[in-house]
């Protein structure tokens, strides 16, 4: 791949567990300069991170540059302030205030750099609860997620940091509009992205479905369909298999290729709705027949018509996908510890090509030096704030 869409955008980033670094890596991987302003001297925390959050660091910081500064040292507070004057965008997670006490917030910066994007990754955007502590299990509990996931009675957090990213994604849009926008205008914005208003978006199908048919939706776990076969079904090699009948042409179809002749013919399953409604009535039937293939033949059936179908995969059994392997879909990553592995690219194509890679998951300060020396400071200041322990 050639030049990319953010080529010449520096993006200083003050930022550690998923939300800030989603947003740096969905900016870096499509261009720009994400310079990762870390604590010195041992760098962000999430680096150290055990039990579930042991793969936040290597999922979300490669093609970045890092720079390990002393916060706490006026020097150090100076240095950033000379790398954000000629930067474009800033991106920060700290708690509400945190930037504010260390002179780098938005009213601080913008005065120095009008042309500043300011982009804050909150838990809440400004009102009554902005001031709260917020995890991505805070607002799955509290905006309807987990109990839309669990079954009744029994909420469920999602099966990953789904608001993190997401809310990570909407900062990247709306630091990508800013950036739009400030071609005319010539100044920059802040933005703000907030997790919990994010996981009120993901409620927004069920918040319309509410407002439309005056009737309260029970959680996903036992909700009825809206298609007459959009299930989960055992094999004979007592594996399981997710299969979708979804529109009235696929319907005849399917009950011709599995023996199901005479549902296809019944007056009373003609229609979506009508083979919705009669749901507990045909389920068990097709369940009956399909638990006699194995996965891999009830699979293929599915594929030479077309219907959608999907094993129960695992996450271990993506790194050996042969999709994602042929596609540039998987990333090679070398891991802190020197292992090598593959993760996540973009889920974005630019013509046909996916965002690879440019550089590797930096060591903590890794590219301090070289920074200043962009910024202009001579060797004898580096070695300076080197021997200060203002700068790893």
């Amino acid at each position: 791949m050639g030049a990319l869409p953010l080529d010449g955008v520096t993006v200083v980033e003050f930022v550690h567990m998923v939300m800030g670094p989603t947003c740096g890596l969905v900016l870096a991987d499509l261009g720009a300069d994400v310079i990762k302003v870390e604590p010195a001297p041992h760098g962000d925390n999430t680096r150290r991170l055990a039990g579930s959050g042991a793969g936040f660091f290597a999922a979300l910081n490669r093609n970045k540059r890092s720079i390990a500064v002393d916060l706490k040292h006026p020097d150090g507070i100076a240095l950033v302030q000379r790398l954000l004057d000629g930067a474009d965008v800033l991106v920060e997670n700290f708690r509400p205030g945190a930037m504010e006490k260390l002179g780098l917030g938005y009213a601080a910066l913008a005065a120095r750099n009008p042309r500043l994007i300011y982009c804050s990754c909150k838990g809440f955007l400004p009102g009554p609860y902005e001031n709260r502590t917020a995890l991505d299990e805070t607002v799955q509990m509290m905006a309807g997620l987990a109990y839309m996931t669990g079954p009744p009675g029994r909420p469920l957090r999602a099966g990953s940091s789904v608001n993190d990213i997401m809310g990570g994604m909407f900062a990247a849009i709306g630091i990508l509009a800013a950036l739009n926008e400030r071609h005319a205008t010539g100044r920059g914005k802040h933005v703000q992205s907030g997790l919990f208003e994010n996981n009120v978006l993901l409620m927004a199908q069920h918040m319309a479905l509410i407002a439309t048919t005056g009737k309260v939706p029970p959680p996903m776990s036992v909700r009825t369909p809206a298609w007459s076969v959009y299930d989960i079904f055992d094999t004979a090699d007592a594996d399981q298999v997710f299969v979708g009948v979804v529109t009235d042409t696929q319907w005849p179809g399917f009950c011709d290729a599995f023996g199901l002749t005479d549902l296809a013919a019944d007056p009373s399953l003609a229609t979506q709705n009508q083979r919705v409604a009669a749901r507990d009535r045909t389920i068990p039937r097709i369940a009956e027949v399909l638990r006699g293939y194995t996965r891999a033949e009830l699979m293929a059936k599915c594929e030479a018509l077309g219907l959608p179908y999907a094993p129960i995969g695992k996450p271990a059994e993506l790194f050996d996908d042969p999709h994602l392997n042929a596609s540039g879909g998987l990333l090679p990553v070398t891991l802190p510890d020197g292992r090598t592995t593959k993760l996540p690219a973009l889920p974005i194509a630019l013509d046909g090509e996916r965002p690879g890679l440019r550089r590797d998951l930096p060591r903590a300060g890794e590219h301090g030096a070289a920074i200043l020396r962009e910024l202009g400071y001579p060797e004898s200041e580096i070695a300076r704030l080197r021997d200060a322990g203002v700068l790893v």
